[in-house]
């Protein structure tokens, strides 16, 4: 039994930087959080890109130590440079798959078809643009979106100088109301409108 908790302990300090990376990546991003099986997975494959990273720095930091010598490389070396290297993949990794930068290179070489965002609903937020939110009654709410749920099944939407929209086409301005909090299960869809704050300030001029 002493040897198995041993070995777990070891196993759990093996992977450590592994969740490090992945407890940055997932509170960075707006990805759901697998299962525990999937968690422990990914953070095998973080620590997999950490260890190899840091075989590299230590080879790079011995080789600087035959010239110059500060401290030797030992067990509490090993640990700091993993936890930074392990934060440092969390961020890279939240960096693009935040922008869809590294996708859109790949898609531009039909490599994929895919977008480094975890849904279409998150993607199509980040071209801000006006919205008008159709609500389960009927009515319509036009505004600016300057938060909106991570999820299209819980959340809420945070809408700014929001209007109603009438019947007769016409815009009802909801006076001394700077921004609107509306819960995601009350709207059944959205419009995304061609529009800019400019044309909207010289409409209502």
């Amino acid at each position: 039994m002493g040897n198995f908790a041993k070995d777990f302990v070891s196993i759990l300090q093996y992977l450590l930087p592994g969740f490090v990376s992945a407890w940055v990546f997932y509170g960075l991003t707006s990805y759901p959080k697998p299962s525990q099986f999937e968690r422990v997975v990914q953070a095998m494959i973080f620590t997999l890109f950490t260890q190899a990273s840091i075989n590299i720095v230590e080879f790079i930091l011995k080789w600087i130590g035959s010239y110059w010598s500060v401290a030797n490389w030992g067990e509490s070396s090993s640990l700091i440079w993993s936890i930074i290297i392990a934060l440092f993949f969390g961020f890279i990794f939240s960096y693009f798959a935040n922008n869809d930068k590294l996708h859109k290179y790949l898609r531009g070489r039909n490599i994929t078809h895919q977008t480094s965002y975890p849904s279409e609903w998150f993607g199509v937020f980040l071209d801000s643009t006006f919205v008008v939110l159709h609500f389960n009654d009927e009515r319509r709410l036009y505004g600016w979106p300057i938060e909106w749920p991570s999820e299209p099944s819980k959340g809420y939407f945070v809408i700014a100088d929001p209007s109603w929209l009438l019947d007769n086409g016409k815009e009802q301005r909801i006076t001394g109301v700077k921004n609107m909090l509306i819960n995601v299960n009350d709207v059944k869809w959205i419009e995304f409108l061609e529009k800019t704050w400019e044309s909207n300030d010289e409409k209502r001029v």
